[in-house]
């Protein structure tokens, strides 16, 4: 059983793997999905921890989280899961069962819907407070032009914290 941590401890190591990668899980209804994240933001708002995650319009993913309530996110800190990784950011949900063709494992969480990724090493329960589409007008132009050519911009996702372990 894995112990419950406070949200930013380890946060350094957690930092430093979200550019490799880590583990986005959303459920709504029947339908479960994972896809692989490399940019979130740790914080502290409206008196909360939150975890701040994005998902782009055209992706799977985004079908399922505007209407779920939570996610969680599952970091591999320790294991070596980055064929893993790379797989669930070039496939899509639609198309595929990432977390079979992967040999991966849905767990239960404790506090939300959504599951977790087994196989990882930390886990982020997240309750969803609020969401915002990015308006591309107020964006700076060089992220924009860099990021956002296609305008396949992201939603903001910000959930409360509600367990990590």
């Amino acid at each position: 059983m894995k112990s419950k941590i406070e949200f930013n401890n380890d946060l350094s190591r957690i930092l430093k793997q979200l550019p490799e990668g880590a583990f986005l899980t959303v459920k709504d209804g029947d339908c479960t999905n994972t896809m692989t994240i490399g940019w979130s933001n740790f914080g502290v708002i409206w008196s909360r921890p939150i975890m701040m995650v994005a998902v782009r319009k055209s992706r799977y993913t985004h079908n399922l989280i505007s209407k779920a309530k939570d996610f969680t996110v599952s970091f591999p800190i320790e294991t070596d899961l980055s064929k893993e990784l790379e797989y669930c950011g070039k496939h899509s949900g639609r198309d595929v069962d990432k977390v079979k063709e992967c040999g991966l494992t849905y767990k239960e969480s404790k506090k939300v819907t959504s599951p977790i990724i087994k196989e990882c090493d930390y886990h982020f329960e997240c309750k969803i407070l609020f969401s915002q589409p990015m308006d591309l007008n107020k964006l700076d132009s060089g992220v924009k032009n860099e990021y956002y050519a296609d305008d396949d911009y992201h939603i903001l996702y910000f959930g409360e914290i509600v367990d990590c372990y």
